[in-house]
């Protein structure tokens, strides 16, 4: 895996936001996403939110995706190797960069049909431990008419990126923002932050 992380690393310090389109090998993206449809078929996913947990609104008009946290405590197979994998990248992270990630969250987010969520920076105002973003998606046969590409907005110009699965996404959470277009079929990710105290 550390070739993976290593191009994270590379394209990050290159372009400022780190790519590796293989993150997730088809095994683990294919056992997340069934997860996931598994947890939405229960009803367990909860309306996404904007703003830290003290000034926590939803507003369908700005983010219209429904989520649910993933937490080792769930003893879900499939989540715990997603977190193995994101312990590995965080120590290699920390070991090669001085980052000093001491910790993180992750959700599953899924966006229906007809959704997105509006140009917005991930770091709270009131709560800068969020260093640095991930996104990683788990949609099978993507193509460019399904929509739902990540924009990020550069000083100069703006970068599309489309969700195909096992693809990652890495940035700083306090310096670019972001939104998700207009999806055009279900899309599905797993969606997070990598934190330090």
């Amino acid at each position: 895996m550390e070739q993976a992380f290593e191009s994270i690393i590379s394209s990050f310090l290159k372009d400022r936001v780190g790519l590796n389109n293989n993150f997730l090998n088809t095994e683990l993206s294919n056992n997340l996403r069934e997860n996931l449809l598994l947890l939405l078929f229960e009803k367990q996913f909860k309306v996404a939110g904007i703003g830290s947990s003290t000034n926590l609104q939803t507003n369908k008009s700005i983010r219209s995706d429904i989520i649910y946290w993933l937490d080792r405590k769930h003893n879900n197979i499939h989540e715990n190797g997603f977190f193995d994998l994101i312990d590995g990248f965080i120590k290699y992270l920390n070991m090669t960069c001085y980052t000093g990630i001491t910790g993180y969250e992750f959700h599953y987010a899924y966006y229906d049909k007809g959704t997105s969520y509006k140009r917005h920076l991930d770091q709270f105002v009131d709560d800068q431990k969020r260093a640095y973003s991930m996104i990683m998606y788990l949609n099978e046969d993507w193509i460019s008419e399904d929509g739902g590409e990540l924009c990020i907005y550069h000083q100069d110009n703006s970068q599309i990126i489309s969700p195909q699965n096992g693809k990652c996404v890495f940035f700083k959470s306090s310096e670019l923002e972001h939104e998700v277009l207009l999806s055009h079929k279900p899309r599905m990710s797993i969606t997070g932050w990598l934190k330090t105290n």
